[in-house]
């Protein structure tokens, strides 16, 4: 199995297909570097080394009570980076993701980074504060750590509908994509499970999004039930310099999976710009 350690003895597995130019994923909450597989069989088959890697207490990785913060995981990411020699790699973060890329870029700069692409992802705030009007309230969140504690299991079969849509008219729902969600979702340990909710939701990463000094595409779709596109992908594209939007018309959270064709194709063609 593929995996580093990390200075503090956590071990973060990581899959590693193909040859090339290094794309880099970087999954969402709940889930594990498994979200991203349609991604990356596409682009390993056209020329591209991807690498995902198990956040910290997400599926294969180590479950440490501590470091289930912004800084931790990127801070894992950049010894990942580093322990496998990447240079020119273009970074594409998905929902929690994202905020994991753009802090990673934060605290250790780009000199090893070419492009990034966060997708749905949660910058720069989504709790609601006096600054942030547009944020979602803390009961939110709240009512996501209430539910992880009582019966998280129950939890993550329902957080599937709204993540991929299926709740609007017309959606054809995939059983099976929804357990793929549920079996992802279990497999992060509790803490993770628990913890992460905070560093998603109240870690302020607005001068994160001002240092990316790279290439960016901001994707995200209009009915995104989990992380409202008015305050996370519009916010994206104007707090980062040069960045390039693609709103998606009616597609929800778990774009990558419900829209792969499309986030596929875009992404193939920002690697090649």
């Amino acid at each position: 199995m593929n995996a580093i350690t990390t200075k503090d003895g956590t071990q973060i597995y990581y899959k590693d297909w193909g040859a090339g130019q290094p794309i880099v994923f970087s999954h969402g909450w709940p889930l594990s570097s498994d979200a991203f597989e349609d991604q990356m069989f596409y682009l390993a088959s056209r020329g591209y080394r991807c690498i995902a890697h198990d956040r910290r207490g997400h599926g294969r990785s180590s479950q440490p009570w501590t470091g289930n913060d912004m800084d931790s995981y990127a801070d894992d990411l950049a010894e990942l980076v580093q322990q496998l020699e990447l240079k020119d790699a273009v970074h594409v973060g998905h929902s929690t993701g994202g905020g994991e890329v753009s802090r990673y870029i934060a605290r250790h700069g780009t000199k090893r980074v070419a492009k990034v692409v966060l997708i749905a992802s949660v910058p720069p705030l989504m709790l609601k504060t006096p600054t942030n009007p547009g944020g979602l309230p803390i009961s939110v969140f709240d009512g996501l750590r209430s539910s992880v504690v009582s019966d998280r299991s129950q939890f993550w079969k329902e957080l599937s509908i709204p993540f991929y849509g299926y709740n609007r008219p017309g959606a054809k729902v995939s059983e099976g994509v929804r357990e793929a969600f549920w079996m992802q979702g279990m497999m992060a340990g509790f803490p993770a499970a628990y913890f992460c909710i905070k560093a998603f939701s109240e870690t302020d990463q607005t001068e994160d999004l001002r240092k990316i000094d790279v290439p960016t595409l901001v994707i995200q779709g209009d009915d995104d039930q989990i992380v409202p596109v008015a305050d996370a992908g519009v916010l994206q594209a104007k707090l980062v310099s040069g960045a390039t939007l693609k709103v998606y018309e009616g597609a929800p959270h778990g774009l990558c999976t419900t829209h792969k064709d499309r986030v596929n194709d875009d992404l193939l063609t920002f690697l090649r710009s």
